[in-house]
C-alpha cells in the first residue's frame, strides 16, 4: 500500500489550496483517510479525518470552517482543500490510512506574501 500527495506551495495568505493524495495497492473506499502537517519546528499535528464512505469528517479545531476534507474513491484520491490560510497552517502535510501507518512523504505548503 502507499499514499502520496501533492499540491503543496506558496499562496499568500488569504489565499487558499487543493491538497490531493492518491492511494494505490489497496482497497482505498474501505478505509479512513486522514490529513496531517508538521510545521518546521514542531511535532506533527492531525489536522482532518473522513471515513471510508466520506459520510462523516473531523477536523482540528484550528481549520474548522477553513479547510475541507472530501474524497472521491472512483479516483482512489483524498482532498484537503483549504481556504483563507493563515502563516500559522505553514507547514509539510501528509496524507495518512491509519490502518497499518502508512505515510506519504508529505507536500509543503508555505503562506508568505
Amino acid at each position: 500500500a502507499q499514499v502520496q500527495e501533492s499540491g503543496g506551495g506558496l499562496v499568500q495568505p488569504g489565499g487558499s489550496l487543493r491538497l490531493s493524495c492518491v492511494g494505490s495497492g489497496f482497497t482505498f473506499s474501505a478505509y479512513i483517510m486522514q490529513w496531517y502537517r508538521q510545521a518546521a519546528g514542531k511535532g506533527r499535528e492531525f489536522v482532518a479525518s473522513i471515513t471510508p464512505g466520506g459520510g462523516s469528517t473531523t477536523y482540528v479545531d484550528s481549520v474548522k470552517g477553513r479547510f475541507t476534507i472530501s474524497r472521491d474513491n472512483g479516483k482512489n484520491t483524498m482532498y484537503l482543500q483549504m481556504n483563507s490560510l493563515k502563516p500559522d497552517d505553514e507547514a509539510v502535510y501528509y496524507c495518512q490510512r491509519p490502518t497499518g501507518d502508512y505515510w506519504g512523504q508529505g507536500t509543503q505548503v508555505t503562506v508568505s506574501s
